[in-house]
């Protein structure tokens, strides 16, 4: 049986997996392939450092682009990261040769899908990218091939585990955002520059991804994006009170006028939803639809073994002659802006910090009043001396009404600081 060669740039953490994985369970790969699979070629920053793998049988380049240009390789596999520079310069070298790719990298497909979709059409190189979306737990395939028959009402879930994991650690042990994150990135959870992951970029590539599996894909600029650096120890606990998780999500919705409804942002989720069981740094994806109804998948969504697992099960598919398309349809569709949140009704948690006298809900109400938004729930807890934490709960309102009114809280002399608004997603089962 002639071997499927590999040509790997990155030997970073999943590029070692990768390699890990395919020697230690090559019997079983070899079974399920239908024929081996080897990586012939590699490229990395260091040629001497020592991985703890063997090296020794493989071909070394200089750059990935003269891996891709390797005339003895099958397929290309990228594990660079980074949505431009030598990340794309190999993935586009590989696909223009024909030669089919197989990466982990959400921000090159999220950011470039479009280009990368009309070379891998052109030149018939299908393009593998299980692993750029929540790691081990098989997402693409869930959305692209396991549910290809319906027309989904909805898709996302919790995608980053670096968020999930301060998110947790904030409810279970009362401390706020910055210290929970000095403990991520001493753990290895957070990376020392956290702002792609706490910021929701890491997320919102994902998300896009997901988005055009799902519906089609949309212009990534047009994409609402907000992290968890204004959440506090006190929102978790108010959550709590509730019966709410707060969880960072990315949704995608198909709207009624065939747009598509997308965002990323914190929010608060039924305490008895499946997702608000997913803790720590695991990650979920959930879908919902007409015929395949709700279903919602998790698993570890990074790190070497599950990532290793996603990259090696598209390596099969290619040895097996899969040839999908990248998007799932053969005719992709130009992508489309997200549409405008502002009409869209939900209920949201509005925290505030306020001065803790008489008077000031009369202050607060009498804003909300004014800008048509009904409040559902008001809790309250001291804060410093002659400061009150309230948290309220507001009915269905259309988003732009609560920005207003949020613009016109904060004016309020008896406001101190931003008020914290977040989405109640109340869909999810």
């Amino acid at each position: 049986m002639k071997p499927l060669r590999i040509g790997l740039a990155g030997l970073g953490t999943v590029g070692v997996g990768v390699i890990r994985l395919l020697q230690k369970n090559a019997e079983t790969i070899t079974a399920r392939a239908g024929r081996p699979i080897e990586v012939v070629a590699v490229t990395a920053r260091s040629r001497n450092k020592d991985r703890g793998v063997d090296l020794s049988s493989m071909r070394w380049h200089d750059d990935a682009v003269s891996v891709a240009q390797d005339p003895d390789i099958d397929v290309a596999v990228e594990l660079i990261g980074g949505s431009e520079g030598p990340a794309r310069d190999m993935v586009e070298t590989a696909l223009t040769r024909g030669v089919p790719v197989v990466t982990a990298n959400k921000a090159l497909v999220a950011l470039h899908g479009s280009e990368l979709t009309r070379l891998s059409a052109e030149n018939a190189a299908p393009l593998f990218f299980e692993a750029a979306v929540a790691g081990g737990i098989p997402a693409i395939k869930l959305v692209r091939e396991g549910l290809a028959a319906d027309h989904l009402d909805s898709v996302g879930g919790i995608l980053n585990g670096t968020c999930n994991y301060i998110l947790t650690e904030m409810r279970t042990t009362g401390r706020d955002f910055g210290d929970v994150l000095t403990e991520a990135q001493a753990k290895g959870y957070a990376e020392a520059e956290p702002s792609t992951d706490v910021d929701g970029w890491d997320t919102a590539h994902k998300l896009a991804i997901l988005t055009g599996i799902a519906f089609q894909p949309i212009v990534f600029d047009t994409l609402p994006v907000h992290g968890i650096r204004d959440v506090t120890a006190s929102d978790l606990t108010f959550a709590n009170e509730l019966g709410y998780r707060i969880k960072l999500l990315g949704m995608a919705r198909a709207t009624g006028d065939n747009g598509i409804e997308a965002w990323v942002r914190p929010c608060l989720v039924p305490a008895k939803a499946a997702i608000a069981a997913v803790e720590g740094v695991f990650n979920a994806v959930t879908t919902q639809g007409p015929f395949s109804g709700p279903i919602t998948i998790s698993g570890r969504g990074a790190g070497e073994g599950p990532t290793a697992s996603a990259v090696v099960a598209d390596l099969i598919d290619l040895a097996r002659g899969a040839d999908l398309p990248v998007w799932g349809v053969k005719d992709t569709p130009a992508p489309v802006p997200c549409t405008s949140l502002g009409e869209l009704k939900s209920a949201f948690y509005i925290r505030l910090d306020v001065e803790d006298r008489s008077g000031v809900m009369a202050d607060l109400t009498s804003v909300l009043r004014d800008h048509d938004v009904s409040v559902h729930f008001v809790s309250q807890h001291d804060a410093a001396a002659g400061r009150a934490h309230l948290a309220l709960v507001t009915h269905q309102a259309p988003e732009k009404a609560i920005s207003a009114a949020i613009t016109a809280l904060s004016a309020l002399p008896v406001v101190n600081g931003a008020p914290l608004v977040l989405k109640i997603e109340d869909s999810l089962q």
